[in-house]
């Protein structure tokens, strides 16, 4: 099979639904960002690879609890094996997507590079333990292990496609990185190339196992890098809420050409178009969702809501608000500032602060360090409604 075998890589130059969803696409991400302090937007970001991680693991059927994630990252495991592998590879995800945004030294780039692809799944699975390495044959029962960072060296099928030979990986991958170099590409294309992407690399399937995964580090790899996507918002929630649409459209883009006004390449322009056109819907959805929930007049409406009735209960101190609205709309706030910002006592601003910092509310590099904002996962359903289903 030659990387012919997937053309067409792209849609066609001048798919007006698609371009026009890259537009508002940029443009109303640019708006989510600038909704934020920056120094807020970092906690946010904690808040969402929880998130993602979550719904990513859903998509994957691995039903990870959110509290379950939260207490991974605090090295807290459960003692039941398999919850306990679970948490493990949440916090694996979470880890390399913190890599992802923080843009770290050793970063293969471009993020469709084969150079890319291999390190996130290396990253991804080296933190997994032995029991989540493993793939049966459903034919032989065979059990195979699935090497970190290595390309499968056997056919597989998924579903009804049978992917491509283990030999034809590398001129396939190398196909994908030319086809998806966003240096090449007008801005709106770029913005098209992610969501193609995102089924081609499904389509080649390079992996043994954890392709779905990888594909989604990579989407996010490749929003980021064109400027259009952060860290504040995740097109997996989208995905994991729409999963039976998400499947469907992936298959049908699966298919060969369907008849002579089909494009000119061996699979379905028609279906790549489909799917690109949902997967750029499910990124403007996502993106709408987080800016109405981050808008910064209803976030302090809710905030104010919940500590007036943990005060009320005599679980949070008063005017612990004021603290934390300051913090909220300056990024930083400087310890000393409390005492004339509460209108009290240097002892009493200390007790407020402390309240604060023990329910995780404010965070602190030290017990001298500027405070900012937290987002503990106790506050989740106040503070941001629907971010996660209900449970």
């Amino acid at each position: 099979m030659t990387p012919a075998a997937a053309e067409p890589y792209m849609p066609a130059e001048g798919t007006a639904v698609l371009e026009n969803l890259a537009f508002d696409l940029a443009r109303e991400a640019s708006e989510l960002s600038a909704q934020l302090h920056p120094v807020v937007r970092l906690s946010v970001a904690e808040l969402v690879r929880s998130m993602n991680c979550y719904y990513s693991n859903l998509i994957e059927g691995h039903n990870t609890h959110p509290r379950d994630i939260d207490r991974a990252l605090a090295a807290d495991y459960s003692t039941d094996p398999h919850r306990r592998d679970l948490q493990i590879e949440a916090r694996a995800h979470i880890e390399v997507q913190q890599m992802i945004d923080g843009r770290v030294g050793e970063l293969p780039r471009p993020p469709a590079s084969r150079a890319f692809i291999e390190w996130t799944h290396r990253e991804f699975c080296k933190r997994l333990p032995e029991t989540l390495l493993v793939v049966e044959n459903p034919d032989t029962r065979e059990r195979i292990p699935v090497v970190p960072g290595q390309m499968r060296s056997r056919t597989v099928a998924v579903g009804r496609h049978v992917a491509p030979a283990p030999e034809d990986l590398p001129a396939l991958m190398r196909r994908f990185g030319e086809a998806y170099d966003a240096t090449r590409l007008t801005k709106p294309r770029q913005v098209i190339a992610v969501a193609a992407a995102h089924h081609r690399f499904l389509w080649i399937h390079p992996f043994l196992d954890g392709n779905g995964r990888v594909a989604r580090l990579m989407s996010h790899a490749l929003l980021l890098d064109i400027g259009v996507g952060s860290a504040l918002w995740s097109v997996s929630r989208g995905l994991a809420r729409n999963s039976g649409e998400y499947k469907r459209l992936l298959m049908a883009a699966d298919e060969p050409r369907r008849n002579d006004l089909d494009g000119r390449g061996a699979l379905s322009q028609e279906a790549l178009i489909d799917f690109c056109r949902f997967f750029l819907e499910i990124c403007l959805d996502q993106i709408r969702y987080m800016r109405e929930l981050l808008d910064p007049s209803e976030l302090q409406r809710r905030m104010e809501l919940y500590v007036r009735d943990e005060e009320s209960a005599e679980r949070l101190p008063n005017r612990s608000f004021v603290v934390l609205r300051e913090a909220l709309l300056s990024g930083e706030l400087e310890r000393g500032r409390v005492p004339g910002l509460i209108d009290t006592s240097e002892r009493t601003a200390r007790r407020v602060i402390s309240a604060l910092l023990e329910k995780r509310l404010l965070v602190s590099g030290s017990h001298k360090a500027p405070l900012r904002m937290g987002f503990p996962i106790d506050v989740v359903e106040r503070w941001f409604p629907k971010l996660y289903p209900a449970t």
